[in-house]
């Protein structure tokens, strides 16, 4: 029998006003210390967003004492909600709690969750709506997130951050505003946004997933998904499949991309130093320095 994994992993999101938001990191970040919890939180006065990992019982005792913290005569998390994994593995090295403009970055003024966003699609529900004929099905997040895994027959943007998706929508999608649009990303935080910029610009039949794909590949059987490939996470895990199950990919530690085992076996690729993606990126002496940084590492 093995043992059960020793790490919870929370993904958490709530799009809340939080006037004076730079007030909360210090308590975040001294209850986090205190439960022994690592990842990242990051903090704007639209909300929190992040993910975090602990031993089971002192990750569920912080996320209770978040969902209780006071701020302005509110409790701003008491209604917050989190989707749950698993590692064998510490899938942080440390804690960080970040003040942010965004939880996730947009750049485009007025965009407001809490006031208008998209119809919410349960997962057991979603196959339906992507495989009719007249839906554009949307993949939300990066070009190297899409490359390892996605939606059969989604379209993917070629973005290389979240911040050029608005001026992609604006040059790609339909001009029929009654056309229906759906769209997915890792946890649903992107698509809270996307989908509140496309109703905002008109679009009146907008949907997205509701949790994310990592809902769905939680909820969903593998004989019945229409999921392909892994879904990158941001962790140390990589990616993950069906049931959360942890994939096979690993992450360049020069660029900071993910790999694939027959990518490490490119020409291109030395463990710490370069990638087929990143060869071209840096210089020499940057790979000097990358090789001294791999042996600082392997020495332990």
């Amino acid at each position: 029998m093995t043992d059960a994994p020793k790490w919870q992993i929370a993904a958490l999101y709530k799009f809340v006003a939080l006037p004076n938001h730079e007030a909360l990191r210090t308590p975040i970040a001294d209850a986090a210390g205190a439960h022994g919890v690592c990842g990242t939180l990051l903090i704007a006065p639209e909300g929190i967003n992040g993910t975090i990992a602990a031993q089971r019982s002192e990750l569920q005792t912080f996320l209770n004492w978040l969902q209780s913290v006071e701020h302005e005569g509110q409790r701003p998390f008491a209604s917050l909600e989190w989707k749950e994994s698993h590692a064998a593995d510490k899938p942080f090295a440390k804690m960080k709690v970040r003040l942010k403009r965004e939880i996730v970055t947009m750049g485009v003024e007025g965009i407001d969750p809490r006031q208008t966003v998209g119809t919410y699609v349960e997962p057991k529900d979603w196959n339906a709506l992507i495989k009719r004929s007249d839906v554009t099905l949307i993949d939300t997040r990066n070009e190297y997130e899409v490359e390892i895994g996605t939606f059969e027959g989604a379209i993917n943007p070629n973005t290389a951050s979240f911040g050029e998706f608005p001026q992609w929508a604006e040059d790609n999608l339909p001009d029929d505003k009654q056309a229906p649009i759906a769209m997915f990303c890792t946890g649903g935080i992107r698509c809270e946004k996307s989908t509140a910029l496309l109703k905002g610009r008109g679009y009146e039949n907008v949907f997205h997933l509701k949790g994310g794909i990592l809902k769905y590949l939680e909820d969903m059987q593998e004989d019945e998904s229409t999921w392909q490939g892994e879904c990158f996470v941001f962790d140390q895990r990589v990616s993950v499949g069906h049931g959360l199950a942890e994939g096979p990919h690993t992450l360049c530690h020069a660029c900071g991309l993910p790999l694939t085992p027959a990518d490490m076996k490119r020409p291109e690729f030395e463990a710490g130093v370069s990638c087929h993606r990143c060869l071209s990126r840096y210089t020499d002496a940057d790979r000097a320095r990358f090789r001294q940084r791999q042996r600082q590492r392997e020495a332990g």
